[in-house]
């Protein structure tokens, strides 16, 4: 049993999900978990200045994500001086890096001490009037502020289910699994089997949460994100509207000098339940993208959001490598 009741109501449907997360850990893992343990002694305004001082390294060494982030940063906002640009794009690095070090806290710390860290959330009317629809519950979390948080505090509420894609080192999948389910919510292989799982979860009421905004590997679109076309998944789309399940979109905002999170949830209005996925699927890029611009700082610019390419095209981040040295 668990500690809180929205784990224990989806206990039955949870079979099988996080896989790995109750197992030893083996090889790299053992190895990372042991440098979160050690980082978690400390308060997250020292984890989040450390977070800071990574950034700099990254910076200062050209690192592939310092340009990935610079040439997003151009395509994005190009009507922005190239001074605000280059803020933007440092900016970007210091709240990816404080995601990596916080991790510390929010894999390691007792579950009650981390949602205390939470010092508001607006539009927690949105969480209970959807679930009160009793059509569970969708959610868009894009990779945006603080998203481990955000999902915590959503399984407190409601039994909450996700996707995710195992990482390319095997060892790792166990520790993602365990840090990430602590709060109470299953994670399913990104495979039919866990696409059927996310089906069953929402037929009985519960919630899914879908980071949608990175390129899939497979079936996808090009719709536009930020005026460039992007490659986007079409499954969010499809589980909208075969279940009409209603769709909020939520992020966890990093606050100044590690003071905690707020919370910001919005029903999303953009008809992303849409039979046509490209209409569905360019509806959703610009609910991320709103949300996105309430912070832009704060948002994964390190992403190479727009590599995948339609035939002919070259990647931006080839060609604009070279101008970011």
């Amino acid at each position: 049993m668990s500690d809180h009741p929205a784990a224990d109501a989806h206990t039955d449907l949870a079979e099988g999900g996080s896989p790995g997360a109750r197992q030893p850990l083996t090889g790299r893992a053992r190895w990372v978990f042991g440098v979160l343990k050690a980082l978690s002694i400390l308060p997250l305004p020292v984890l989040h200045r450390l977070g800071g001082v990574l950034a700099w390294l990254s910076i200062r060494l050209k690192r592939p994500e310092w340009r990935v982030a610079r040439v997003n940063a151009d395509l994005c906002f190009p009507d922005w001086p190239a001074a605000g640009r280059d803020r933007l794009a440092r900016a970007s690095l210091r709240e990816n890096a404080k995601g990596l070090t916080e991790l510390a806290a929010l894999w390691q710390w007792p579950v009650p001490r981390v949602l205390g860290l939470i010092q508001s959330v607006e539009g927690e009317a949105v969480i209970d009037d959807a679930l009160a629809e009793g059509r569970g519950l969708l959610v868009i979390a894009p990779h945006h502020g603080a998203w481990e948080a955000l999902q915590m505090w959503l399984a407190q509420r409601v039994p909450l289910h996700a996707l995710y894609r195992p990482p390319r080192w095997k060892e790792l999948e166990a520790l993602l699994n365990r840090g990430r389910s602590r709060g109470g919510a299953t994670f399913w292989p990104a495979k039919p089997s866990g696409i059927r799982a996310l089906f069953k979860a929402l037929k009985a009421g519960e919630a899914v949460g879908v980071l949608p905004d990175q390129s899939p590997p497979g079936e996808g679109v090009f719709v536009p994100f930020f005026g460039h076309p992007a490659k986007t998944m079409t499954l969010f789309g499809k589980l909208a509207a075969r279940t009409e399940a209603p769709v909020v979109i939520g992020w966890a905002e990093r606050l100044e000098h590690g003071a905690g999170y707020r919370l910001h949830w919005q029903r999303v209005i953009e008809p992303v339940d849409n039979d046509d996925p490209q209409i569905a699927a360019a509806a959703m890029n610009r609910a991320i993208e709103a949300v996105v611009r309430e912070r832009p700082e704060q948002y994964q610019w390190t992403y190479r959001r727009f590599a995948r390419r339609r035939a002919g095209t070259k990647s931006p981040y080839r060609r604009e490598a070279a101008a970011h040295q």
